[in-house]
This record gives structure tokens, sequence and C-alpha cells, in this order.
């Protein structure tokens, strides 16, 4: 069987070509159209006109819409988001060979007046580990067996995150639910993926499929007696790819196709810093580039939950060398992966260790860090990075047909990524089954660090290597589905006759519904004595700080107390 090419008909990985992305600065009013660049601001751009006359190159709104379009976008946001929409509108993409692309940056970088930043990123990859495997050569039976009995990871906790508990409960497989697998190729044809499938909606595939295949048989491989049966085989999975367009581009355009809810997974990582050029080394979680960080941030102000490969790079990502801008990068840019700088919202995925034994081997104590995967203080929770059994790759069942290929060897943070995916999707799915309001990004990523199976150490690997405990479905919909009434007395205090005072009160998980109630308790009869105004800060993606002003409308002076009743979470 010929070997898979990809759409710039090269051999091997998938991959996305390298891209220059321009960011203009925000005063200017940067306008780019076929026709030229002009400034809604009055601006003098002809020096910069200038230089893309020269070099034969046009800026191109990264997000395909024009810059006004695309602030009207955005600004439908800033009703309902927790945080203040990024402005999608600066950022715009040059298509050059890749042999000009870092002397055009470095040319575009010279226009002060109007250029807050121009770089150069370096092509995505799928975020494997060894998934170099080989179908058989011996042809398929002609009904598929039943390999259910591989999946391992969709057992009970510890061994797995107890999808068979969730398939008990109305919804618990994900109905309801989309989801968009975001990388290069699949295969949806596959006899295991006909249900629930919505194929390609955006970009051009890439000719190699089985890696996209392998993920999507994880979430929503088919209810049916043979094969595999994905974690939310009742989910509505579709598929976005990066072969032919930018990644934040492929992200935005994803997110357009989703409600508040939904879920997007990222199955791509790049080089950082620390790249060796030997396979996968220093590669890193793509939030790290400020357009793909912009990108996530637009999707998870829509409510969509983003889950992001943390990579497969041996990186720990608390190294100070992250906290350095590459060249080009913006001057407001700051380190992501310090969550106390800037929060893109996405849930970031380590590789842990399947249980010993599985399929006859032994990468360590079970939910112990794999030494190929990135870890640190940003990484939220694990998935399987072994073995792990799914759709595609033929070496579990081959033969000549790809439609009926299995693997047994899945791995990397690409294949614990899905596991994620399809976990969060069974408890969306059974919160829409009882018409409860589905879990928002930071909730979701809260409860994922708050519930699960604990990582474990391994020789070389402590467990203070972050990267999360193992999701438990049955601990994650008990803590999703809490609505007892919690109720208490925040604060006390005094205000004057006439008198209006201002406290504040903060961390409250954003995903709780808090209502507050101001109470005298000094006794003073004959009419109203106090009234209040609640504003709300949202102080992170997961918390909210409540800004309580009280007005004594009473003659005499009067103590109160600030009482709170949580309706539910």
């Amino acid at each position: 069987m010929a070997q898979p090419r990809n759409p710039d008909g090269s051999n091997g990985v998938p991959r996305s070509k390298r891209e220059l992305i321009v960011v203009a600065k925000g005063g200017v009013g940067l306008r780019a159209t076929g026709q030229g660049i002009t400034s809604a601001a009055g601006v003098d751009v002809a020096p910069l006109a200038q230089t893309l006359t020269a070099e034969n190159i046009t800026l191109k709104p990264l997000f395909g819409a024009s810059e006004e379009r695309l602030r009207a976008k955005v600004t439908q946001q800033a009703g309902s988001a927790g945080t203040p929409p990024p402005d999608l509108s600066v950022y715009y993409q040059v298509d050059a060979p890749d042999e000009k692309l870092d002397q055009l940056a470095e040319r575009l970088r010279a226009h002060t007046d109007l250029i807050e930043a121009a770089y150069v990123k370096p092509s995505g990859e799928p975020p494997f580990i060894l998934n170099d495997m080989q179908p058989r050569q011996t042809d398929a039976p002609p009904i598929s067996p039943d390999f259910t009995a591989h999946q391992g990871y969709l057992n009970a906790a510890p061994e797995g995150v107890d999808a068979r508990y969730a398939w008990t409960l109305p919804g618990g497989g994900g109905a309801g639910v989309n989801i968009i697998d975001c990388e290069w190729g699949w295969r949806f044809t596959h006899e295991d993926l006909l249900n629930n499938k919505g194929g390609v909606v955006v970009g051009t595939p890439s000719y190699d499929t089985n890696h996209g295949t392998a993920v999507l048989g994880e979430m929503g491989g088919d209810r049916n007696p043979a094969g595999v049966t994905g974690i939310c085989p009742d989910a509505f999975i579709s598929a976005v790819s990066f072969a032919t367009l930018p990644s934040a581009t492929a992200i935005v355009q994803a997110a357009d196709r989703l409600r508040a809810g939904d879920i997007m997974l990222l199955e791509i990582h790049r080089p950082g810093p620390r790249a060796s050029g030997a396979g996968q080394q220093g590669f890193i979680a793509i939030e790290w580039w400020p357009d793909d960080f912009d990108a996530i941030r637009y999707a998870v102000n829509k409510g969509i939950i983003v889950v992001e490969a943390a990579g497969n790079g041996f990186q720990d990502l608390d190294d100070p060398v992250y906290d350095t801008p590459a060249t080009g990068f913006p001057g407001t840019w700051s380190n992501p992966f310090k969550r106390g700088n800037r929060d893109s919202g996405a849930i970031v995925v380590g590789a842990g260790a399947p249980p010993p034994g599985t399929h006859g081997a032994d990468w360590g104590p079970d939910r112990s860090r794999l030494d190929f995967s990135n870890y640190g203080a940003v990484a939220d929770v694990q998935g399987w990075g072994r073995e792990v059994t799914s759709t595609g790759y033929g070496d579990l069942q081959g033969g000549t047909d790809a439609d009926v290929w299995y693997t047994d060897r899945f791995s990397g943070t690409s294949s614990a990524s899905p596991i994620v995916v399809g976990v969060l999707a069974c408890v969306q799915g059974v919160l829409r089954a009882q018409n409860r309001v589905p879990m928002s990004p930071a909730q979701a990523r809260e409860l994922l660090r708050s519930t699960g199976s604990a990582q474990q150490a391994a020789p070389q690997r402590p467990a203070n290597q972050r990267i999360g405990n193992r999701p438990n479905i049955r601990q994650l919909i008990d803590s999703a589905v809490q609505t007892g009434l919690k109720t208490g007395v925040q604060f006390r205090g005094n205000v004057g006759a006439g008198e209006t005072k201002t406290w504040f009160t903060s961390d409250w998980p954003a995903h709780w519904h808090v209502v507050w109630t101001v109470v005298p308790t000094s006794i003073t009869p004959g009419g109203p004595q106090a009234k209040w105004r609640v504003q709300a800060e949202r102080a992170s993606d997961a918390s909210i700080t409540y800004w309580i002003s009280i007005t004594n409308v009473s003659s005499a002076a009067a103590d109160i107390e600030a009482r709170f009743a949580v309706l539910g979470g």
C-alpha cells in the first residue's frame, strides 16, 4: 500500500506550513483589502504599502472577514463573556515562499508606527509519539470482532474513566453534544465511524488519515457488536483541517460552528524555544503563540470547552525559558503557561501511563507521567498516553481495506486528549438530559482538577511533574449535578445614617449561581433601613468577585449582614 502523502506532496507526518503572522497596532484602524491598505484613523500607510508592493506581498485578515465584521463578531461576546473578548481584527497573515518569511517579518516590524508584531510560527504537527504502526498483511474477517475488551480506558476508575457507568444514564453517551476535532485527516468511511458524524466541515484534509481516525474512534466509535465503542458514541462529531489553513483561523472557524457547552479538540503542537530538531523534542502546546491564544480565547468566551494537547516535547512548561517571547511577538505578550499572567481558558491534557500489563506492556506505574509528556502547573488532566485501542493504523486488524483497520497502540498526548473530550461530552449529555445548564469551560476545568484518580510517581518522574488526575466520570457527574442550596453570612458591618459603603468578596466559583441579600441586624422599627446593589467582576476564567454597595436609608446607624444563597453550580 502506498505511503500517504500530504497536500504539499510530502511523505510522512502530516504537518502545516510555517506561518507569517502580522499584528497591527490597535489604534491605527488598519484596513487591508484587495485594493491595498488604509488607516481608519488617518495614519500614513504609504511606507508600509511601499514595502508590500516591493516584496509583492499582501496583508490578509487572518480570520477571514473584514476588520469591521471581526470587531462586530467579538463585540457580541462582550455582554456574556467572563473576560474581555480578544481583538481579532488586528491579526493578518502573509503568504510567501518559506525561505522569505523570516526576512519579511523583519522588514514588516520596521514599520513601528503601524505594526505591533510580526513573527513566524513553526509548522504544527499532531502530537503523536511512536505511532509508526504498520497494518497487518492478513485480510480482516468478513465481520470484525468485538475489540471493546481491549479498551481498558472505558472501565471503572482508577483503571479507566468509567464510561460504562455514564452509558447507564440518560444522555450519558454524549447525546446532544457537538464536538469538532481540529487536526489534519480522517477516514469518515470507516466501518465504525458511520453514525453521528458530520465529516470535514472546514478546510481540506490531509491524505494521512490514520491519526485522525484513531482520535475519532476513541470518542465516537459506533455502538455495535463489532470493533470499538467510543467514550461518547452519541455525540455528534465533525472535523476541521489544519492542512490548508492557519491554525488560529481553523480554531475560530470551528468555534463559529459550535454553541456554548460544546467541545473543541486541538490535536496539534509545534516546536518551541527548546526544540532540538530531533523528532518532537521541545514541542509545546500551541497557546504559547499569540494568535492561537486569542483564537482559543475567542472560543472559550463563546462558552465552548477547548481541550488542548500539552504536547509530546519532554518539556517542563514551568521552565523560565517560556517567559521569553519569540522574535517578533507583541510587547504585551506574557507566558500563558503561567495562568496568573493570562489564561486562554483551555483544558490542557498530559499523557499518563496505562495500568501495567495492558496489552502485555509496562510503561511504569498507572497514571504516572510518560517521559515524553509535557508537564507543569498549566496541565489540568491526563489521559492514557499508551496502548489505546481505537480505529485506524491496522496493527490490531489490517488487510487491504483501511475502512476496517484497528489499532492497539495509539499513543501520545494525541491519545490522551480525546479521552478527556469523551469524558466531558458524557457529562454534558447527562446535564442536557436533565435540562440543566451545561458546564462552562471554567467549571469543566475546575471539576477535572478537583475530581478523578490521582497522578502517581514513577522513577525519575515524580508526581509533582504535574499532568493532573485521570478523569472519573462518576465523580464528575456527581459534582456537576449538585444543586443543594448553600447559604451563609459572608460579612457584617455598620453603615451610618444616609451613608453608602461598598464591600467586595472574591474567589467565588464562576459557575455558581449566587443571590445576595442584605439584612439589618440593628432594630429600628418604623421604615426601611437598607438597600443594596450588587455588581460582579470576572476576576479570572474561574472566579467572580462581587461588589456589594449598601446604603442606609434610615435616620440612624445600622448594623448589617450580607447573606448569600448558592442556588446551584
